[in-house]
């Protein structure tokens, strides 16, 4: 009874397509009818698309194969949108119809329940529309997927995001197990090419126009314009038409599609069309073929034919042509494997509908399966081959949609990329550059790639160096060193990024504001990055993020020069300090006296008057300075004496020439102030730049009062205020980073200069919104220009050239250049001194040893004092002993022919002749 009951189910089906296509009926022999159940949603576009294809194939097949044993019989269901109603009716065919294969259903959260029904009974359930990639064949052996998983596309649109420089995004997708299922791969992907995906708009197919409607508000909200579109056609519609109601469809949006929405454009309305100009979609390629244009032409010629007549069958659809090649697929493995109609083996007998236990198993399940694994042709849709049990990824191609039609932009493969020629076969390196792709026409029928960066630039009215904006048309026309800089990082960008500069100004085309203003923009998404002479400093990373510096930077002072010091009559001192002065003075007075003690008894030179002796001590000792003494000496413990003290008048002569020669020819100016707290302590006024950070650091850093402080703008007016100077209505110093003060120098060098320390700071670089993936990408960019020294280089000398003409201020003048002090020379003067007082002391130790004791025995009642005062009178006579006196030994005779100890006054004052002839008067 079965068997007739499928094999009149088959002629019914056959006779009804061959009347459907005016085709008189075949007369053929089925020895064996296979039951075949279809799960499909009628009511949708792709059900009924899929219902007709599936009948043309069904007679295409067996006009072709006329001579099969086999025949099908599709037994087809309508399931609606509903899971339960699906796993129902798959139910009720495998155990009424006793079906051996399933093709459906529709949608993957209704194919999740009817796969787990095919385990059971180990029915194939073959799904050419179930896309999502959490349902895997390879977990669920008798599901066949005859259609490409989600995740197949994935690449090929990371490579389409990457190819338009698009850092951040938007995915939107429906809250179903469709939806749902491709979002980790899509992040995944979006993740490796550094694009950040801002927020997920998650849509119920239950949300009416108004719930729409208030998500895309959420969306036109943000600052995002770049939109990833995951959804079915149903709820895709609806989105499109009440995005463009928002102005979200306009110039600056992009919005990208999808497989799953991109396969279904044509049966949407002109209305839903018309909303979606501009919008980019992927989807597989389709390699013509006669098979598949014969097909067209039937197709369209029938369609009058055809009950089911609606939008959704006026041309092929990509879905209906992967049911065509499912049933095709499923025919040929029914007779690879020489099926013959066999019931269930039964579990029990109940008749309920819903009891589990009451399914039969399929015994020739498994072979089918395989056998369907295993069947390869060329179908209408390509080439049908199985791989991991689902079809096999094909090339994807990237259409525009351009009016009511899609304009096909360009395709893409797994092996070489964008390209425009599939059937080209040589050799070619994968690509993702946009330049692969013919020019897309944008939402807002614009050639202007969204989204472009929108790039805040300061409106400077000085140190135009750095930044200047002119307006010569409407359009302002934006240069300068930073802009230079950005071009040279954004050209070494692994990317493409479009960009406008955006002047922060008000209507009077003048600043809006200071830079913390400028920068806060962005917090507000009215710029998306800040490029300029902006400085990167701690308070302004709580709300941006930097990028590396691309220059060096720092905070300095720059203060008035003093008239010319070789002016001062007295600056041959300024080499010493005072204290250096009068220690060498003590030290050679001290020397000269030490020389003639040594030297009184034994050299005739150190004899003579008293004044002559005095003179003869400050003669001797600073004659040294010019190595011009007449004098010899004798004493080898003078000698020893004058050596150190030779060395350490050649040790200060040499310094104090150095010094001078330094004061005279290299340290040509003379900050008035070389010290911050001399202007803070005096209460003097000090200047800055307008609008800059330096405010802050002069009163939080360090502490000068805010009415202390005056803003200026130009390097005129900095001229202006520190040549009046803090008591005339100018300021005592002018605080400003080092590349303003460079540029400053430049103009005005010989009458200023930079003193104190530098204040670090972080250099300048371009500020992004934080968490932008953009910084990271603009960091490797800036090391690689900056570290090229000919292109860094390039830059700086097209607009800091003219420093070169300026001596440097901060490499030549100190800002303090102190005289010579004791503290450079107190080892020399003790290691002096102490040869000195050491020489003086073993002379004196000697004399006094070898003539106490005479006189302690010539007179042993005289007091201790009276012998001191006799043995200095002792000490004025010559040391007949020494070598320079010997010849006059006669006088030592007279000497001890008067008293032994006593001598005379003439003896003791005068020598030789002198005395003679004092004697006669």
């Amino acid at each position: 009874m079965a068997n007739q009951k499928h094999l009149l189910t088959f002629l019914s089906s056959l006779l009804l397509s061959f009347s459907l296509w005016g085709h008189e009926p075949l007369l053929m022999a089925a020895k064996e009818v296979i039951p075949v159940g279809v799960v499909l949603d009628l009511k949708s576009p792709v059900g009924r698309v899929a219902e007709s294809y599936m009948s043309m194939a069904l007679y295409d097949f067996y006009a072709v194969n006329y001579d099969y044993h086999t025949r099908l019989a599709l037994f087809t269901k309508d399931s609606g949108d509903g899971v339960l109603t699906a796993a129902s009716t798959a139910m009720d065919l495998m155990k009424h119809e006793e079906v051996q294969a399933i093709i459906g259903p529709q949608s993957s959260a209704q194919a999740r329940f009817v796969i787990e029904l095919g385990r059971k009974a180990q029915v194939p359930i073959i799904s050419f529309s179930a896309t999502s990639p959490s349902l895997s064949p390879s977990q669920n052996p008798f599901f066949i997927r005859t259609t490409q998983e989600d995740s197949a596309q994935v690449r090929a649109i990371s490579d389409i995001v990457k190819a338009f420089g698009w850092w951040e995004i938007v995915i939107i997708y429906e809250d179903t197990d469709y939806g749902n299922g491709l979002i980790p791969y899509l992040m995944d992907a979006l993740q490796q090419i550094d694009t950040r995906v801002t927020y997920r708009s998650v849509i119920p197919p239950s949300f009416n126009n108004t719930e729409i409607s208030e998500e895309l508000e959420k969306l036109k909200a943000n600052h995002t314009r770049i939109f990833l579109v995951h959804m079915a056609a149903s709820l895709g519609s609806k989105l499109f038409v009440l995005a463009k109601n928002a102005g979200m469809m306009s110039e600056g949006y992009a919005w990208i599609l999808t497989e799953g929405l991109s396969s279904l454009l044509d049966p949407m309305g002109s209305k839903v069309m018309d909303s979606m100009q501009g919008v980019l979609g992927i989807r597989p390629y389709i390699p013509p073929s006669k098979q598949l244009k014969d097909f067209e032409i039937k197709w369209r010629r029938n369609l009058t034919s055809i009950k089911t007549k609606s939008k959704s069958t006026t041309s092929l659809n990509l879905f209906g042509l992967w049911a065509y090649d499912t049933v095709w697929a499923l025919a040929i493995a029914v007779e690879k494997v020489g099926m013959v109609h066999s019931s269930f083996l039964k579990q029990n007998n109940s008749s309920s509908k819903v009891d589990l236990a009451t399914l039969g198993i399929f015994e020739m399940g498994t072979r089918l399966c395989n056998a369907i694994l295993t069947t390869a042709f060329q179908g209408l849709s390509g080439n049908f081959r199985l791989v991991n049990e689902q079809l096999e990824p094909s090339a994807v191609e990237i259409f525009n949609v351009i009016g009511k039609t899609e304009r096909i932009i360009g395709s893409w493969t797994r092996h070489r990329g964008f390209s425009q020629n599939l059937n080209y076969t040589g050799k070619e390196a994968y690509s993702t550059s946009k330049d692969k792709l013919k020019q897309p026409i944008w939402p807002g029928d614009t050639t202007e790639q969204p989204t472009k960066l929108r790039i805040g630039v300061p409106v400077r009215t000085s140190f135009n160096e750095f930044l200047k904006v002119e307006w010569p048309t409407d359009k302002p026309s934006i240069s300068g060193f930073a802009i230079d800089v950005f071009h040279a990082v954004r050209d070494a960008l692994p990317f493409p990024l479009p960009h406008e500069f955006i002047p922060y100004m008000n209507k009077h085309r003048q600043s809006n504001g200071s830079y913390d203003e400028l920068l806060y923009q962005i917090t507000i998404q009215k710029y998306d990055v800040v490029v300029g002479d902006t400085t990167i400093v701690a308070n302004r990373s709580l709300y941006v993020d930097f990028t590396l510096p691309y220059t060096e930077s720092g905070v300095s002072m720059v203060v008035l020069v003093k008239d010319d010091v070789r002016k001062n009559l007295w600056i041959f001192l300024k080499p010493l300090s005072l204290t250096l002065w009068l220690t060498t003075g003590v030290a050679f007075i001290f020397t000269g006296l030490v020389i003639w003690v040594l030297e009184h008894r034994v050299n005739p030179d150190f004899r003579g008057p008293p004044k002559q002796q005095l003179g003869l001590i400050f003669w001797f000792s600073f004659s040294t300075l010019a190595f011009a003494h007449k004098e010899n000496v004798v004493n080898n413990w003078s000698r020893f004496v004058l050596i150190i003290w030779i060395f350490v008048v050649l040790i200060l002569t040499q310094s104090y020439t150095a010094s001078l020669t330094s004061i005279l020819t290299v340290q040509r100016l003379q900050p008035t102030f070389i010290d911050i707290k001399e202007i803070k302590n005096n209460g003097y006024f000090v200047g800055y730049q307008k609008d800059s950070f330096v405010k802050g650091l002069l009163i939080k850093q360090l502490d000068f009062p805010e009415s202390k402080l005056k803003p200026y703008v130009t390097p005129e007016e900095y001229h202006e205020a520190l040549s009046k100077g803090t008591h005339n209505g100018g300021v005592a110093a002018i605080f400003d980073e080092i590349p303003y003060i460079k540029l400053f120098l430049a103009k005005f060098c010989s009458r200023y200069t930079v003193v104190g320390p530098t204040y670090k700071t972080d250099g300048f670089g371009f500020a992004f919104r934080q968490g932008s993936p953009l910084v990271p990408y603009f960091s490797r960019a800036i090391l690689n220009v900056t570290q090229d020294k000919e292109k860094i280089g390039a830059i700086e000398q097209k607009y800091f050239s003219s420093q070169t003409t300026c001596e440097d201020q901060s490499t030549t003048i100190s800002s303090h250049s102190p005289s010579l002090g004791v503290d450079s020379f107190g080892g020399l003067f003790i290691i002096a001194g102490i040869a000195s007082l050491a020489s003086l002391m073993v002379y004196l130790f000697k004399f006094v040893y070898s003539y106490w004791p005479v006189l302690s025995d010539d007179n042993p009642t005289n007091s201790c004092w009276s012998k001191l005062v006799k043995m200095a009178k002792n000490f004025d006579q010559k040391d007949f002993s020494c070598h320079t006196f010997k010849g006059e030994s006669h006088k030592v005779s007279e000497f001890h022919s008067r008293d032994s100890i006593e001598v005379t006054d003439d003896v003791v004052i005068h020598d030789d002749n002198r005395s003679l002839s004092s004697n006669s008067r």
